[in-house]
């Protein structure tokens, strides 16, 4: 299988499954949720589902044996890691494993999308510079993401469907691009 998926880390509460009413309820699953809703209105929509290409890995199976290998599988064959950071987001098992994993040994570029910032202009100083203390002060969900972040390049959008559209086909953000690792947005 050729790196071609878009690999997406959100947080939900565990156990996970996915046709439950809670993790509907949880937000940055509905965040992920709604990639997939363009995707389908819109087979241009440059969105390659990683999740889609192995079983369910959020279930109550051995995380051992059976979640953390499907993950890993996963992330193998992702070009990048699509992280949805929130107010919600919470530092759980999996998302761990996934930052873990994608950054420190595969060094796979991230993307992350901000659903709680809806313009670039969100993201950035005041003088459009540098990201602001609001993104900044995100990473201290995922520690993981922050204390790994330096070793790939990162590019942070809000949720904003034409900017997402832009950073998935940006090809300075997929595995093997060569891009210097670093912190990037638009601006």
């Amino acid at each position: 299988m050729s790196k071609i998926y878009n690999y997406c880390a959100f947080y939900v509460s565990e156990p996970f499954n996915e046709s439950s009413l809670g993790a509907q309820a949880s937000k940055d699953f509905c965040y992920y949720n709604m990639l997939k809703a363009w995707k389908g209105s819109d087979s241009t929509f440059p969105f390659n589902n990683a999740h889609d290409t192995t079983y369910n890995v959020r279930d109550n199976s051995d995380w051992e044996t059976t979640l953390k290998p499907r993950l890993r599988e996963r992330l193998r064959n992702s070009k990048n890691i699509v992280l949805f950071l929130s107010d919600n987001t919470i530092n759980s098992k999996a998302v761990k494993e996934e930052i873990e994993y994608g950054i420190n040994t595969l060094n796979i570029p991230v993307i992350v999308i901000y659903p709680d910032l809806k313009t670039k202009e969100d993201l950035l100083t005041s003088n459009k510079k540098s990201l602001n203390n609001v993104v900044k002060n995100l990473w201290s969900k995922l520690p993981i993401f922050r204390d790994s972040k330096t070793k790939v390049p990162v590019l942070h959008v809000p949720m904003n469907k034409e900017t997402i559209k832009m950073a998935l086909n940006n090809s300075d953000f997929r595995a093997d691009s060569g891009k210097k690792p670093s912190d990037y947005f638009y601006n």
